[in-house]
């Protein structure tokens, strides 16, 4: 956990990496994960780097894995999982593994050849004897001979000058939805010399391709002329079209059948008989292929992938002038550095030669190393949502583990709420290491999953918030006593009875003798909920929390930066900008959060309906003015309002220019004493510093105003002058439009608490009403309390938490991470196998 408040300490690493054991080494910290590669070719093609044919040996081999893994899911299967952890294979084994892939899919390729033909053979032979089947002829036959016996020729020859004409039959299959437009056109091209008849088959045929079953359409088409046929036969092959040869006789058709079903059953397989026919044979050929793919591919696929890997790592690695060592450079943990010389050492004994580590300095910031556990990455995740953090900057998630959920729970403070979330999000946690919950593929379920820790921090605060509104489902509960007497009140007020009965709540007065016994043990006094002043009250409590609950958050903010800037060895921003903005912040609205304290603990109940307008006073602060019908809080009020303007006003300038001074009179000294020789020295002289890449890169100035005059000779008057410009602006804006975009918490808090009290009154409470008997209230009350759980569930839980979830997210990452948190960093990636493995 030391990590979380600030980035590792992260060092650039030089690695000398033997040409016999480099293949090693790199497979070695791919298993564990402790460093990020740089590219040293960057200049170079992707085509002229060293293990370019490696590489792409290992592309084909994934292409050919690709085709596998296909066939497998086209046959129905799964895949299973790999078992254990697999190393990366020696180079030595890529072609072993090469021949045998290719092998095994050239195999399951003529297989599956073998098995397409055969497949399709039987399809036209199911098809021809379909055709053949269907019975077309006798209805042909008998419109053409007017009734005259089918075994008779189906045209007579008279004589004449069409007696060399004889009738013609195209017959075949096709598509169901293709028949009506083909039959359209054949009528259209042939002008109507033609008989058509289509029939769709009885069952489906199952397709030869796809395995699916497909209804077919049968035609039989007779004709006269040699030109209406060729006609008939483009428009039937346009239409692709199954065309068969059809006998004029049916004994011959009747020969042609029995021939075409005796075919069929011979390509036709009886998995449960005794007998295996050819397309038997080939289906449980197939199904072995299939079974030594299962066993290959799983620990194929891991390995060649790691195996790729490892090649362009490698790829990124310079060779030296002697051409018998890799040189690469990584990033690094200091606190990894041991385990990394330890895992290069083991890796490279075998060859005899060992790899070696050393630091070098670098001018490069360095990337950002933040370790997380299930608990923390997604308090981490918030954080980087709104951008990675600089190296060694002040890291917000340990305090958003803690703000987060409770400012989330002020907007979202209902007990039974929050009960549901915290029993949804411990049920995850308590089912997290279940292998079906880790393996559920729904975006929506991993988004819920990753984020278990928060909702049940969420879900957990909010009970706690809810015990302070005494709300549950919009109910109040009695857990102690009422410190408040209505017997006094109805005592001194002289209510009559036809007054009670004409207002069902009445209004609270402290005022009254007697009234008020003590304050309630812990929240709300649960008499609130039936005062018709009830949400006036609650108005204005949450109105006032919501602004002292923003003016710390956003002070604590600003300390923290105070962290980031002596860490960082910039002590001048502690009195040109820390100082200033916290005078700013509070001195105008740290003062009217002590004007809200002041008046609750100093004006009592009897004096409050005189007592005096905060907000008239605020505003009379910054006009310097006063109102006559609003009295003071206390003495020299105004005296003291107007100090703390005019010194809230004074901070600006120095706000203002402040560090741009100081960082222009640091300046000109450097640039002075500079000679003219003294470039190269400097650069030379940047190779001993021992932390050059700690220091300086506070914003884009300081990077600028850095120790050595090198880059003290980039400073730019104009840059510094607009960039501190901008942060006063925001600043001194933002101070007010942050304080009011707090009252979010109260908002959105009242708006939960009215719409779960609307959706009590329109559901439960009419259900409640409707029936007195047991019988007829269980039954009506059995559909109402579900659409109550229903409605519940889907607005309050999901859409106001939703709601609030993104309200305390901006809060966080506009008004709090602001004041200290830039973000421009970049995260430490490093070279592992552990997405591969999983």
């Amino acid at each position: 956990m030391g990590s979380m408040f600030r980035s590792e300490e992260v060092a650039l690493v030089q690695l000398f990496l033997p040409t016999a054991a480099a293949y090693t080494c790199v497979s070695r910290l791919g298993e564990l994960g402790l460093v990020e590669f740089r590219d040293l070719n960057a200049s170079v093609s992707a085509f002229q780097r060293r293990f370019v044919v490696d590489v792409r040996r290992c592309e084909e081999l994934e292409k050919t894995f690709t085709f596998l893994q296909e066939e497998v899911r086209r046959a129905g299967l799964v895949l299973p999982l790999p078992e254990g952890r697999l190393p990366a294979p020696p180079p030595r084994d890529l072609l072993r593994i090469q021949e045998e892939t290719e092998r095994l899919a050239q195999e399951l390729r003529d297989v599956r050849g073998n098995q397409q033909a055969l497949r399709a053979q039987l399809h036209q032979l199911q098809l021809h004897a379909a055709v053949l089947g269907q019975g077309h002829g006798p209805q042909l036959a008998a419109a053409h001979t007017d009734g005259t016996s089918e075994r008779m020729p189906l045209l007579q020859a008279p004589g004449g000058p069409h007696q060399d004409l004889r009738v013609n039959f195209v017959a075949g299959a096709v598509e169901p939805h293709k028949a009506p437009a083909l039959e359209r056109l054949l009528w259209r091209a042939c002008r109507g010399f033609l008989i058509a008849s289509f029939r769709e088959l009885e069952q489906p045929l199952e397709h030869p391709v796809t395995g699916k079953p497909a209804m077919w359409m049968t035609f039989l088409i007779s004709y006269w002329g040699e030109q209406i046929g060729q006609k008939i036969r483009k428009i039937t092959d346009c239409f692709h079209c199954h065309v068969f040869p059809f006998l004029e006789q049916e004994e011959a058709r009747r020969g042609a059948l029995r021939q075409l079903q005796q075919q069929s059953q011979e390509l036709f397989f009886f998995w449960g008989g005794q007998r295996r026919w050819v397309l038997g044979e080939t289906e449980r050929f197939l199904s072995q292929v299939l079974g030594r793919v299962l066993q290959l591919l799983p620990p194929g696929q891991v390995q060649v992938h790691k195996m790729k890997a490892v090649y362009l790592a490698l790829n990124q690695c310079s060779v030296s002038t002697t051409h018998k060592c890799l040189i690469a450079e990584a990033w690094c943990s200091v606190r990894d550095l041991p385990a990394l010389q330890e895992a290069l050492r083991d890796s490279s004994t075998e060859e005899g030669v060992s790899a070696v580590a050393h630091r070098i300095p670098c001018r490069d910031m360095p990337p950002t190393l933040i370790r997380t556990n299930r608990f923390t990455a997604s308090f981490q995740g918030i954080v980087d949502a709104y951008g990675v953090g600089r190296y060694q900057e002040v890291n917000p998630a340990p305090y958003t583990i803690i703000t987060f959920p409770f400012l989330f729970a002020v907007m979202f403070g209902d007990v039974g709420h929050g009960l549901l979330m915290f029993l949804f999000a411990l049920a995850m946690v308590l089912a997290e290491n279940q292998p079906a919950v880790k393996a559920a593929q729904n975006e929506i379920w991993q988004t819920f999953f990753r984020g278990r820790y928060l909702l049940l921090l969420m879900g957990l605060f909010s009970i706690y918030t809810g015990f302070i509104y005494n709300e549950c489902f919009s109910r109040a509960t009695s857990i102690f006593p009422s410190g408040w007497s209505v017997a006094a009140m109805a005592n001194q007020s002289g209510w009559s009875d036809a007054f009670l009965a004409q207002h069902a709540m009445l209004t609270l007065d402290p005022n009254v003798t007697g009234v008020f016994l003590g304050p309630y043990p812990f929240g709300i006094d649960p008499v609130w909920s039936l005062a018709a002043n009830h949400l006036s009250f609650l108005n204005s409590f949450k109105m006032k929390m919501s602004v002292i609950l923003g003016v710390v958050h956003m002070a604590f903010g600003v300390v923290l930066g105070i962290f980031n800037h002596v860490h960082f060895g910039q002590k001048h921003r502690l009195l040109l900008e820390t100082l200033p903005e916290l005078t700013f912040l509070l001195g105008l609205f740290g003062y009217l959060v002590f004007l809200v304290i002041y008046k609750w603990l100093c004006v009592s109940a009897a004096s409050a309906a005189s007592a005096p307008s905060i907000l008239i006073h605020f505003i009379n602060m910054f006009l310097f003015s006063h109102s006559p019908t609003n009295r003071p809080l206390y003495p020299r009020q105004e005296v003291v309002q107007a100090t703390l303007v005019v010194l809230a006003l004074a901070m600006v300038p120095i706000l203002l220019l402040g560090t741009p001074l100081h960082l222009l009179r640091r300046h000109r000294p450097h640039l002075r004493r500079r000679p003219a020789g003294r470039q190269e020295e400097d650069k030379a002289g940047l190779l001993d510093l021992p932390d050059a890449s700690v220091n300086g890169w506070s914003s884009d100035e300081e990077k600028a105003g850095g120790l050595d005059d090198e880059e003290e000779a980039e400073l730019v008057p104009s840059e510094v002058l607009m960039h501190q410009a901008i942060h006063t602006i925001e600043f001194c804006l933002g101070c007010v439009s942050n304080t009011a975009s707090y009252l979010r918490l109260w908002a959105l808090s009242l708006a939960h608490a009215q719409l779960s009290e609307v959706l009590w009154a329109m559901v439960m409470s009419i259900g409640l009403g409707l029936g007195r008997e047991v019988g007829v209230a269980a039954v009506v009350l059995v559909p109402i309390f579900a659409a109550f759980a229903v409605m519940t569930v889907a607005i309050l839980l999901v859409m106001e938490g939703l709601s609030a979830f993104l309200h305390a997210l901006r809060l966080h990452w506009v008004e709090f991470q602001n004041k200290f948190y830039s973000g421009t960093g970049y995260k430490l990636s490093p070279f592992t196998f552990a997405a591969t493995d999983d």
